[in-house]
C-alpha cells in the first residue's frame, strides 16, 4: 500500500517531489495525486497516530484496497457547508447522497459508513466544527475583563464602565455595550438592545455563570434568576448556562471578550471621558468598525455575514421591547411597608411577618404572595421621605387616624348639624393650633358612632344652651343620661303608662273607679 502518511510528512517538511518519490518509491504521478487529493480534503501533516494509512486511503479515494467495488465519492466539504444550516441532518444528506449515486449509476456507502467516514475527515483535517454554530441558534454573553474610566467633571473622581458583549457564533456579528455597573437591572436592558441590535431573537441564550444571570449551575440542576428567566420566556428564548469552568462551551464570546478588549477599550485609552453618555458613544463607534472591519481569512465583514447567513433564521422580535423587571424577596414589617431600594410603599396590613416577591420595574412596583398579586404601586423617580400609602392597606385605627384634620372634622360635622358643626369649630379654634383640638373631635365623632347622629345633635344643642365653652365630658354625660328611648307625646302628657302617676288623659278615659 501507498504509504501516504510518509508522503504527507515529507510534503510538509518541504522535501521535493524527486525526493519523496525516492523515499517511499512510488511514481511521479501517484506523489502528485495524493498531494493535490490532500490539498482538496484540506488534509495536513501532523496527523494523529491512529489515522492509517488504511483510513487516508478511504479519504483520499473513497475505496478499500482489498475491494475493488468502485463507490461514489463522497464531498465532505459539501457535508460539512451543508451541516451548519438549521434543520440539516446527516441522515438527511446521507439519502441526498444516496440519490445522486443512484442516478449515477454508483454505488452509495451505507448510512454508518458515511457518518463514520465524515466524522474521520472531520477530526483528521481538524475542520473547524460549525455544526454546533447553526445560523440563528445561539447567542453568547459575557462582560467583559477591561473597563473604560470616565471622570466626573467637577470633582475629577474616576468611575469604571464596563462591557457587555453579546456574539452570534455562526456570523461572529457582536454587539457592545458600555454600563455604569453590572448589576441585574444594566444585564437585563443591554439584552434587550442586543437583541434590538440584531433584529432578531435565537433560539438559545449561553451565558457565563454569573450570578445576575444564574443562581446556581450544578451537575444535576440549573435555578436561574427570576428576573432573567423571565425575559427569557418573553422574547421565546431558552437560557443554557456554560458549564462551570468550561470557557469552550462559550468559545466566541471568549475570543470576542478578547477582541473587544483590543479594539475597543485598547483603542480608547487615551481618550478622557466625563461621562457614561460619553463612553457608550464612542462604544458604539467603534462597534460599528469592528462589525464593519473585512475578516482577515474569508472575504466579507461580519455583518455581511451575519446578513447573508443568519438573519433570516433569527426568531422574530415582540411587538413591544421587554421592560426588565427585576424581582426580590421581602419579610413585611409592623409597618407594613416594603422598600425598592430607594422608597417604601405599602402593603395589605394582613401580610406582616409574611414573606413576599417584589417585581420591580422603571415605572412599576409589583407585590405578590405565594403567586398572588396583591397590589401595585406607580414606582417613584426620586427619593421620597413620605412612604407611598393607600388607605385600603390600613388596619380601621390607622385609616382613622388619617383622617384627623381640620377638613375631616368640619365635613363630618355638617353631616350631624349646626349645634355639632359650632362645637367642632369651637374645639379646632380654642388652641393656639387646630391640632390641639384634634382630640376632641376624634372623642366627639366616637360619640356620635355611638349613640347616633340625632343624639348626638341634641346633646350639643343642650350643651350651647347653658355655656359657650363645651367640654367632650360634659356631652357624654349627656348623652349618657338620655341612653332611654324618646317618649311618644302622649306618653309625656300622662306620664309612665304603668307608672304611679297619672295623667288627666288617664282620668278622661274612664281608667279610675267612682269616688264618692
Amino acid at each position: 500500500m501507498t504509504n501516504y502518511r510518509k508522503i504527507l510528512e515529507m510534503h510538509s517538511q518541504g522535501h521535493s517531489q524527486r525526493s519523496i518519490e525516492a523515499s517511499v518509491h512510488c511514481s511521479h504521478q501517484t506523489v502528485r495525486s495524493v498531494l493535490d487529493r490532500a490539498q482538496e480534503l484540506h488534509i495536513t501533516w501532523p496527523l494523529d497516530d491512529d489515522v492509517t494509512n488504511e483510513a487516508l486511503d478511504e479519504l483520499l479515494y473513497g475505496r478499500h484496497e482489498s475491494s475493488p467495488t468502485p463507490y461514489a465519492v463522497i464531498n465532505y466539504e459539501y457535508i460539512h457547508q451543508q451541516l451548519s444550516q438549521k434543520g440539516v441532518t446527516l441522515t438527511l444528506l446521507w439519502q441526498e447522497y444516496c440519490e445522486a449515486a443512484y442516478a449515477n449509476g454508483e454505488t452509495p456507502y451505507m448510512s454508518t459508513q458515511f457518518g463514520d467516514k465524515y466524522r474521520r475527515w472531520a477530526r483528521v483535517t481538524k475542520a473547524t466544527m460549525r455544526v454546533t454554530h447553526k445560523p440563528g441558534d445561539t447567542m453568547q454573553v459575557d462582560w467583559a475583563g477591561g473597563t473604560i474610566p470616565y471622570y466626573d467633571s467637577v470633582t475629577g473622581e474616576e468611575y469604571k464602565a464596563y462591557l457587555f458583549v453579546a456574539a452570534l457564533p455562526c456570523s461572529s456579528y457582536l454587539y457592545v455595550e458600555a454600563c455604569a455597573d453590572m448589576k441585574i437591572e444594566n444585564w437585563l436592558m443591554c439584552h434587550v438592545h442586543a437583541y434590538a441590535y440584531f433584529g432578531g431573537v435565537t433560539r438559545i441564550l449561553v451565558p457565563d455563570n454569573l450570578k445576575t444571570g444564574v443562581t446556581a449551575n450544578t451537575r444535576y440542576e440549573t435555578q436561574l434568576n427570576h428576573s432573567y428567566q423571565e425575559l427569557a420566556e418573553y422574547y421565546g428564548t431558552a437560557i443554557v448556562p456554560a458549564r462551570v469552568r468550561k470557557p469552550q462551551d462559550k468559545g466566541l464570546v471568549e475570543k470576542s471578550v478578547g477582541f473587544s478588549t483590543t479594539w475597543i477599550s485598547a483603542a480608547l485609552r487615551e481618550r478622557k471621558f466625563f461621562s457614561i453618555a460619553e463612553v457608550q458613544e464612542a462604544v458604539a463607534e467603534r462597534l460599528e468598525y469592528i462589525n464593519t472591519k473585512p475578516f482577515q481569512k474569508r472575504p466579507g465583514c461580519r455583518r455581511e455575514a451575519y446578513l447573508a447567513e443568519e438573519k433570516e433564521f433569527m426568531l422574530p422580535l415582540p411587538k413591544q421591547p421587554y421592560e426588565p423587571s427585576v424581582w426580590k424577596q421581602q419579610v413585611v414589617g409592623n409597618d407594613y411597608l416594603i422598600s425598592d431600594g430607594m422608597n417604601k410603599y405599602s402593603v395589605p396590613f394582613d401580610l406582616i411577618g409574611e414573606q413576599v416577591q417584589i417585581r420591580l420595574t422603571r415605572d412599576l412596583v409589583e407585590v405578590y404572595f405565594k403567586g398572588s398579586r396583591m397590589t401595585s404601586h406607580k414606582r417613584l423617580e426620586k427619593y421620597s421621605v413620605q412612604p407611598i400609602v393607600k388607605p385600603e392597606h390600613m388596619p380601621d385605627r390607622h385609616r382613622e387616624y388619617l383622617h384627623c384634620n381640620a377638613d375631616e372634622f368640619r365635613t363630618w360635622a355638617k353631616t350631624i348639624g349646626k349645634s355639632t358643626e359650632e362645637i367642632v369649630r369651637y374645639f379646632l379654634s380654642s388652641g393656639a393650633a387646630a391640632e390641639q383640638g384634634y382630640k376632641a373631635c376624634v372623642s366627639l365623632t366616637k360619640l356620635g358612632k355611638r349613640y347616633g347622629k340625632k343624639k348626638l345633635e341634641s346633646a350639643c344643642e343642650r350643651m350651647l344652651a347653658f355655656t359657650s365653652s363645651p367640654s367632650i365630658r360634659t356631652i357624654a354625660t349627656l348623652l349618657k343620661n338620655s341612653r332611654e328611648p324618646e317618649k311618644s307625646s302622649e306618653e309625656t302628657e300622662s306620664g309612665s303608662k304603668y307608672g304611679i302617676t297619672r295623667g288627666a288623659a288617664y282620668w278622661k278615659k274612664g281608667g279610675g273607679g267612682n269616688v264618692e
